[in-house]
């Protein structure tokens, strides 16, 4: 019987999974990561994975994801820049275990619980979009590999989460940022990094000061709640070295161009050459109106015209690019004009 190593939480999604892939004739390992030590949610998923027939794995990262992804959502937050964790963790955590298990069992395919397809075209692999729209999470997984998008199953991706959570009554589902462990963003950050709440000066574009803020960490571009002293002006830019939030006008959040670094795309080629591709930013900003106009290599990266102006982009988010449902590539906004 062949095998496949199933990335294992225990939730709807990853039970689900499971049961796909045991209805194709797979032989189905579940693995489960322990990022944080929560016995009761491996508890869970050992339970979960007796309930559907399949062999369950566990296998300690505390360290790991400690130090790739805590530590980098803290200290990217606290440098003034807006992470996206889920998008670092899966090719270096998630993903990379899911393949070492494998090859240490001799198992040729590896899946996970994402709503996500794969498509091949001209001997390459690219992530694409879910049939469910709504679940999507093909923009998250920009940074895996070919040699894994070739291993890689996608049992979730013609399903509809609808259907799929109706039949399920008591069963959990992965809600959030794993590693918070239900404490707020802002009582997590301040236990890990005490100088995150050390505060500072709100001022405006001409530096004079307006207000007051808690930590530059708990602020991100765009964003207009929170700021004391300050009511209906949006945060324009972050200035970590002085330790102060700048705000402004909406119409001073609209950009052109991006550059990007940290980037992965699998026909670097396609990415220069095509006249159709979408941008999609996902956060607090908007996304830009219309195809990418251009883009060019730069030192570390490549610099990104867009078709329209996209609104709140902010460093430390990911840009990643569509030809229809196809993601050809992706990468981290490191500046923006």
């Amino acid at each position: 019987m062949e095998r496949v190593i199933l990335g294992f939480s225990g939730g709807i999604d990853s039970v689900t999974a499971a049961r796909f892939l045991s209805e194709r004739g797979l032989g189905v390992t579940a693995l489960t990561l322990d990022t944080t030590g929560d016995v009761e949610l491996v508890g869970r998923a050992r339970a979960a994975a007796a309930e559907v027939g399949a062999e369950h794995v566990v296998r300690d990262v505390r360290d790991v994801f400690s130090t790739q992804i805590v530590d980098y959502f803290v200290l990217s937050y606290v440098a003034g820049r807006t992470p996206s964790p889920c998008v670092r963790c899966n090719p270096l955590i998630k993903w990379r275990y899911l393949i070492e298990e494998a090859d240490r069992r001799g198992a040729r395919f590896v899946a996970t619980g994402h709503y996500f397809n794969i498509a091949e075209r001209n001997g390459r692999f690219y992530v694409s979009r879910a049939d469910d729209r709504t679940k999507d999470q093909s923009y998250y997984l920009w940074g895996l590999s070919q040699s894994v998008l070739s291993r890689a199953l996608t049992p979730m991706g013609h399903a509809v989460k609808s259907e799929i959570k109706a039949r399920f009554e008591d069963k959990r589902e992965s809600m959030g940022l794993c590693f918070l462990q239900g404490r707020s963003c802002r009582e997590f950050m301040e236990r890990r990094y005490p100088a995150a709440s050390r505060g500072g000066e709100i001022v405006d574009k001409q530096g004079r000061a307006v207000g007051r803020h808690d930590g530059i960490a708990f602020y991100t571009i765009g964003q207009k709640r929170g700021l004391d002293g300050v009511v209906g002006r949006p945060v324009v830019a972050i200035d970590a070295e002085r330790n102060r939030l700048v705000v402004g006008d909406d119409a001073d959040l609209y950009y052109e161009t991006l550059e990007i670094g940290e980037c992965n795309f699998v026909d670097e080629e396609e990415f220069l050459t095509a006249d159709d591709i979408e941008v999609v930013i996902r956060g607090v900003g908007r996304n830009p109106e219309g195809r990418m106009r251009r883009a060019e290599r730069i030192a570390g990266g490549y610099r990104i015209l867009l078709g329209g102006a996209a609104w709140a982009p902010a460093a430390g988010q990911p840009v990643v690019f569509y030809r229809g449902d196809r993601v050809i590539g992706g990468g981290i906004t490191t500046r923006f004009r």
